[in-house]
């Protein structure tokens, strides 16, 4: 794939609806080898979404909404009540996955909400309904990711050097990206000189996936380690600074991969400018700031070991938060399908989803 496609047709798709079920590259076993999982059943969507083979809040939410349909043929023809009774059962179980993310929860009630409008519709009919609505959200995150990329270039300069942390691009979403589209746009327009890439530990999304991403696009990057990043900019080697986000308080304090609180510290020491770059479904109108917000402590083994060897002592007591909240008053803007967010957050973060 070269840095000249232009059509949608032509961006990588990690995740695919196909005749009956639904397609995904298997990021656990990336960069070394591209494994397609085919699934099938709720079930195997759950356990794609927990064990991070489908990883990034946009994809997440895009796999359970196909994985609530999944479900949903299966089921009987039966009364309303007992078929959306089942359905909520589903969308319950598929909200355990990733307790973080938003996108999750968002799209699971867009096909619940949606149900509830065709109440005098047959069973058959309804399952039909689920299935378009989780290709509609699925169509809406290309496009809108395309426009988070192409709004963004407003806060490039000329030969940007970007940091990012993480992995927003095509393996996190629909295609594009979010982070990486406004990246991938700038490298279009000739505005790139080179993108930092945080390895991002402890599962090292960012050296597994983000530089996967950047070498299949051609994109100028390096690599390095996350306490490498306050030298960088100590040395004015880093012009601005973009990350994703999993889940955004009406505030505008982010939920985003661990380390992402660090940045933004940071950012503010060094007058470096701190984006968030997310659609408007991340953002949480039900939660005032980011107290409120769930995060997800992952197993131990994930810091203690590296591949199959051990790396601390057995019985090692472990905190492993998946991710921190960066306040809003560390991030300079948000970078929207609906353009550039600057504060005060509260006020223009509302105005943004009243308009949805």
């Amino acid at each position: 794939m070269s840095n000249q496609q232009n059509s949608d047709t032509e961006i990588f798709r990690a995740i695919e609806w196909k005749d009956d079920y639904l397609r995904v590259i298997d990021q656990t076993f990336l960069p070394s080898r591209e494994i397609y999982t085919n699934l099938t059943n709720p079930g195997q969507v759950w356990e794609a979404i927990r064990n991070l083979k489908v990883r990034g809040a946009p994809a997440i939410g895009i796999a359970a909404a196909y994985g609530l349909y999944l479900g949903a043929r299966e089921l009987p023809d039966s009364s309303f009540d007992s078929f959306f009774l089942e359905i909520e059962r589903l969308q319950e179980y598929l909200a355990t996955s990733r307790p973080t993310a938003v996108n999750l929860e968002w799209a699971l009630n867009r096909i619940v909400n949606t149900l509830l409008g065709h109440k005098d519709k047959e069973i058959d009919e309804l399952k039909k309904i689920m299935l378009k609505t989780a290709k509609t959200i699925h169509d809406e995150d290309l496009r809108l990711c395309k426009s988070i990329g192409e709004k963004g270039q407003q806060i490039i300069p000329k030969k940007a050097k970007i940091l990012t942390h993480c992995n927003t691009g095509f393996l996190a979403t629909a295609g594009y990206g979010t982070a990486f589209s406004v990246i991938w746009h700038a490298h279009q327009n000739g505005n790139l000189e080179k993108v930092w890439v945080d390895e991002t530990r402890p599962l090292f999304q960012g050296a597994r996936l983000t530089t996967w991403e950047l070498q299949k696009e051609e994109i100028p990057f390096q690599l390095i380690t996350d306490s490498a990043a306050g030298f960088l900019m100590q040395q004015d080697k880093v012009d601005i600074i973009i990350v994703g986000a999993d889940r955004i308080a009406s505030n505008g304090d982010t939920a985003n991969k661990i380390g992402t609180y660090s940045l933004a510290v940071l950012a503010k020491a060094h007058e470096i400018p701190f984006f968030v770059a997310a659609p408007y479904s991340s953002i949480d109108t039900g939660l005032s700031d980011g107290s409120g917000i769930t995060i997800e402590e992952r197993k131990d083994i994930e810091i203690t070991s590296f591949g199959n060897k051990e790396i601390a002592p057995s019985k090692t007591d472990v905190y492993n938060p998946a991710f921190d909240i960066t306040p809003n008053h560390l991030i300079t803007a948000f970078i929207t399908e609906k353009g550039v967010i600057d504060p005060d957050f509260e006020k223009n973060l509302k105005q943004l989803t009243i308009t949805e």
